[in-house]
């Protein structure tokens, strides 16, 4: 049985070349970086060393960037410091975004009452900038903004410049998640109005369980890991050191070639959405994902019109057929209620349940081909 993975967005494949030389830093780098001796230093010096190749990349300080466990280490800490150290006593979120950020808002929101807003969305899921601006204009509190760059089910993409700059007029602070984007997009964070970003390497085919956080500025920020002096004193337990040599690796491969890749996925994503549209009548393409200039072009969230427990099985039936995608986020697949996603830009006008598609630098037109031959024959069997 022929097999095809497109459910990118939860996770990618790990490039070879990362594997290598997380092999060699296991073998080679095996001292604690805060120990004194030759060991202990080397190892530091290449934790180092991956840090400056990182800030490189996006234009930045490497003392802006701590390592974490991953985007919603990264995410926690940028919200829970921004209120505890930062003075922040109101949060404007979105109801769409990952739950790295939406748990955690609710929870400062119920334990340290701080106030909670959520801007309005679009029809098609986009942020209400009007009505952000007017949120921002009514309450001098200090403010925290975190709003995602790219949407992990959907793939609207915020413009980051204009929201930052809206921020900062009214004098708020602006977070952004950017899983789904860092790898995957030139970056300047120098040009950035963005005070705080997560990233995770598992999304740009480096190693899961490592990514980092940027903060523009790093006064005043205290630990929420509390321990060693690792970090700057900002993190602490002994680093990763293979799995931060993975991401730096990952991160370098990803904008070496980011062109020949994106233009390569951008075809895809193309083919995919032509390919839907010729063989599976009423197809519906959720929020902008069918829209590759205001969407990532990675992402497909497509309804196919079938009956809500019909489409339920239509994921059953592809796993089946040895083709893996999502109904969304992979944080949330153990809950059997649908997108919350959609749910929230759709409500009562979510006739037919999405299913996500989503794809890297590894996918073929040929496995693109099997899917939507499959989908095609599982449509009309359903239908018959």
């Amino acid at each position: 049985m022929q097999t095809v993975y497109l459910d990118n967005a939860a996770t990618t494949q790990i490039d070879k070349e990362v594997i290598l030389s997380m092999h060699e830093s296991m073998v080679s780098n095996f001292g604690n970086p805060s120990s004194t001796h030759a060991f202990g230093r080397k190892a530091k010096a290449v934790v180092e060393t991956a840090r400056k190749s990182i800030a490189s990349l996006l234009n930045i300080q490497s003392s802006n960037i701590v390592f974490t466990s991953g985007g919603t280490e990264a995410d926690n800490m940028a919200i829970s410091c921004a209120v505890r150290d930062l003075g922040v006593k109101r949060i404007i979120s979105s109801r769409i975004e990952h739950h790295a950020v939406l748990n955690c808002v609710e929870f400062l929101n119920s334990e340290n009452k701080i106030d909670l807003q959520f801007v309005n969305l679009d029809e098609d899921g986009s942020v209400d900038l009007n009505h952000l601006e007017s949120l921002l204009a009514e309450d001098s509190s200090k403010t925290l903004v975190s709003l995602m760059h790219i949407n992990n089910e959907i793939g609207n993409m915020l413009d980051l410049k204009e929201v930052g700059e809206l921020c900062h007029k009214h004098g708020a602070l602006f977070h952004s998640d950017t899983v789904q984007s860092v790898g995957h997009y030139e970056m300047n964070l120098a040009d950035l109005p963005v005070d705080f970003i997560a990233v995770s390497a598992h999304k740009f085919h480096g190693p899961k369980g490592v990514g980092f956080l940027y903060a523009k500025s790093r006064n005043f920020l205290k630990p929420l890991i509390h321990g060693g002096s690792q970090e700057r004193e900002l993190r602490a337990g002994t680093e990763s050191v293979h799995n931060i040599i993975g991401l730096q690796k990952a991160m370098e491969l990803a904008y070496h070639n980011l062109t020949e890749d994106s233009d390569y996925i951008k075809g895809l994503k193309n083919y995919f959405i032509d390919s839907l549209k010729n063989e599976i009548p009423g197809v519906r393409f959720n929020g902008l994902s069918g829209d590759l200039d205001r969407s990532t072009y990675t992402i497909v969230n497509v309804s196919i019109p079938l009956s809500n427990s019909e489409s339920d099985m239509m994921l059953f039936q592809l796993d089946l057929k040895g083709i893996a995608c999502s109904k969304g986020s992979a944080c949330q697949s153990g809950a059997q209620l649908g997108s919350f996603v959609l749910n929230e830009v759709y409500g009562e006008k979510l006739d037919y349940p999405g299913i996500r598609f989503s794809f890297s630098k590894f996918t073929t037109k040929e496995e693109l081909d099997y899917v939507i031959s499959t989908l095609k024959s599982l449509a009309v069997s359903k239908a018959s």
